[in-house]
């Protein structure tokens, strides 16, 4: 017959052991996920807020070399700005690289415009598809010149967050849902 001995050692965890354990893990779990959650939204937001304040300084950068050219007028290919391509408005503000200067902006010219003044790791874009964001146009909201705007969807967090060009001002907006 064996005999219990107190000095031998214990091998293993008890349950309740293993259940304290394991409430102790739902318990940081339950306050973790969330928190994760929101973390990740704060992160989309400031990646719009980001390229919004990317594409701003880029739209006032073209109208700034356009200026310091001494240019009164639209131009094609504004000359010591980016790969020199961006054309730009009577007013300054960019509006295609393909050699269009009105402000009524459509898809294709809104993602040129896009490239144009953006750095080359700027956030992909296109009129439809697996992009950051997606182009479209609408109504000149300030009615000023009558063009239509360029707006940017954000993609990835599947919001409908936005970014709006106006190339009759050069006013960009972001719209965060």
């Amino acid at each position: 017959m064996m005999q219990y001995d107190s000095r031998q050692k214990q091998k293993g965890f008890t349950l309740i052991e293993l259940v304290v354990v394991i409430a102790i893990l739902g318990i940081l779990a339950a306050f973790a996920l969330p928190r994760f959650a929101q973390l990740s939204e704060q992160a989309h937001r400031s990646s719009i807020k980001g390229t919004a304040g990317a594409l701003a300084a880029g739209v006032a950068l073209a109208k700034t070399q356009w200026v310091s050219n001494g240019n009164a007028s639209d131009q094609d290919d504004v000359e010591d700005f980016g790969n020199g391509l961006v054309d730009v408005s009577s007013e300054g503000w960019p509006t295609a690289t393909g050699g269009s200067n009105d402000p009524n902006m459509v898809p294709a010219r809104c993602i040129q415009v896009w490239e144009g003044v953006m750095q080359a790791n700027a956030p992909s874009v296109s009129e439809s598809g697996t992009t950051d964001y997606t182009t479209s146009v609408q109504g000149d909201a300030d009615g000023v010149g009558g063009g239509d705007d360029c707006v940017f969807t954000y993609e990835l967090d599947g919001l409908g967050s936005s970014i709006e060009y106006d190339a009759d001002t050069g006013e960009v907006t972001t719209t965060i849902n």
